[in-house]
């Protein structure tokens, strides 16, 4: 029996991406399913357009020389790793709806869902988180 992991993607940040793809990639990593619901403000995370260009927050410009030096992936590369992984990227049907969202403003292989789709993965989840 496999572990899962449910993460719900609900905040559209630079730092939120890190944290959502990095959770998600080291959960695939130990042989683990896992999940994304992207809804609100998270959808930005896996929209093809905004995930290239998401802002540094405020005040944290330093961090920029901190990712570099660190090698650490960008998102539209972290976005490729995860699913190269396995992770599951379910888009909320209903957000999509209110902002006027199709399918293929996202990026390729996303799934396109209702908060129903997401419990019905995350209803036996072993791990879940919300960012």
């Amino acid at each position: 029996m496999s572990t899962k992991t449910a993460i719900i993607a609900a905040n559209g940040g630079l730092f939120d991406a890190y944290k959502v793809f990095n959770i998600a990639t080291a959960a695939a990593a130990t042989d683990q399913e896992v999940a994304i619901f992207f809804t609100f403000e998270g959808l930005n995370l896996i929209h093809k357009e905004a995930y290239q260009q998401l802002p540094m927050p405020a005040g944290k410009e330093h961090f920029a020389e901190g990712f570099k030096k660190a090698n650490v992936p960008s998102i539209p590369e972290l976005v490729g790793m995860a699913q190269e992984m396995g992770v599951t990227f379910i888009g909320c049907q209903m957000t999509m709806d209110v902002m006027g969202l199709e399918k293929d403003a996202f990026v390729d292989g996303i799934e396109v869902g209702g908060a129903v789709t997401f419990l019905e993965f995350a209803k036996d989840a072993d791990v879940t988180l919300t960012f």
